[in-house]
C-alpha cells in the first residue's frame, strides 16, 4: 500500500509537496463500508487542488466515535480499498476522534467536510483557518451512508 503514509513521514512528504508549489487537499473519516457517496465525495475533495490526503480514522478512534459494533471493516482494509481509489494520493490513520494535531502537522491549503457539517459545528475548523488554510463543504449525496447500509443488511 504505496499510498500510506506513517506519521513520522508526514513531514518529509509535506515539505516535498510545498517544494513542488502543490495545492494540498485533506479530508477525514471513517470510510468504514465504503460507498458512492464516499467515492463522489472523495472525487469532489481531490478536484478542489493538486493533491488529495485522506486522514482514516484507526479502529479504536471509530469505536469511540461510533460504538463498539464498529468498524465494520478493519483499518488495513479500508486502507487498502481506499489506496485503490485514483482520487486518493495519500493516506494517513490516525487514533484520535478529530484531526487536529494532523491538520496541525499538514496545514492544507484546503480542508474538505461534508455539508453536514457547519463552520460552528466543526470543531477542527479553526485549527485549519489559523494555520492559513480554507474549509469547504462538500454536497452529501442523498440516501448514501454507511449506518444506512448496516441498518438494511440488518
Amino acid at each position: 500500500m504505496e499510498k500510506l503514509v506513517k506519521e513520522d513521514e508526514i513531514n518529509a512528504l509535506i515539505k516535498k509537496l510545498r517544494s513542488e508549489n502543490k495545492t494540498i487537499v485533506f479530508t477525514n473519516g471513517c470510510f468504514d463500508i465504503l460507498h458512492a457517496g464516499h467515492v463522489r465525495y472523495l472525487k469532489e475533495s481531490k478536484s478542489k487542488g493538486d493533491v488529495l490526503i485522506v486522514g482514516l480514522n484507526s479502529d479504536s478512534s471509530i469505536k469511540k466515535i461510533k460504538g463498539e459494533s464498529r468498524p465494520i471493516n478493519n483499518e488495513q482494509d479500508r486502507t487498502e480499498v481506499l489506496s485503490a481509489l485514483e482520487n486518493v494520493n495519500y493516506i494517513i490513520v490516525f487514533n484520535e476522534t478529530t484531526p487536529v494535531k494532523l491538520l496541525d502537522k499538514i496545514k492544507p491549503d484546503i480542508y474538505t467536510k461534508g455539508a453536514d457539517y457547519t463552520i460552528e459545528t466543526l470543531p477542527e475548523a479553526d485549527t485549519v483557518i489559523k494555520n492559513g488554510g480554507r474549509v469547504e463543504f462538500i454536497k452529501l449525496v442523498e440516501g448514501k451512508s454507511t449506518t444506512k447500509i448496516i441498518d438494511k443488511i440488518k
